[in-house]
C-alpha cells in the first residue's frame, strides 16, 4: 500500500506543480501586459498635458499635481527618457493659482 501512495505521489507531484509555473506564468504575462498598457496610456496623457501646458505658458496647480503624480507612476512602471525631460519643462512654468 504505502508503495502504491508513493507511486501516485511522485508521479502525481510533478504534474501539480508544473500546472502550477503554468499558472504564474501566465498571471505574469497578463501583469507585464497590464503594465506595459497603464504605462502607455500615461505616456499619452503626460503628452497631452506637456503639449497643452507649454503652449498656455502656464499651469493650473490642480493639473501640475496630476502631472507629478502621473510622472511618478509612469517612472515607477518603468517609464523615462523624453518623459522626464517633459517634467522639467513643466516644472519652468509659471503655476496659476486660483483667480490669476
Amino acid at each position: 500500500m504505502k508503495e502504491l501512495l508513493l507511486q501516485t505521489y511522485t508521479l502525481i507531484l510533478p504534474i501539480i506543480l508544473g500546472y502550477i509555473v503554468w499558472l504564474l506564468k501566465n498571471q505574469k504575462r497578463d501583469r507585464d501586459a497590464n503594465s506595459k498598457g497603464t504605462m502607455l496610456l500615461l505616456r499619452v496623457q503626460l503628452i497631452e498635458y506637456h503639449s497643452k501646458y507649454m503652449q498656455i505658458g502656464d499651469i493650473p496647480s490642480y493639473a501640475y499635481e496630476n502631472f507629478c503624480e502621473m510622472y511618478e507612476a509612469y517612472h515607477a512602471l518603468g517609464g523615462n527618457g523624453m518623459i522626464t525631460k517633459m517634467m522639467r519643462e513643466i516644472e519652468e512654468l509659471h503655476l496659476k493659482k486660483k483667480g490669476d
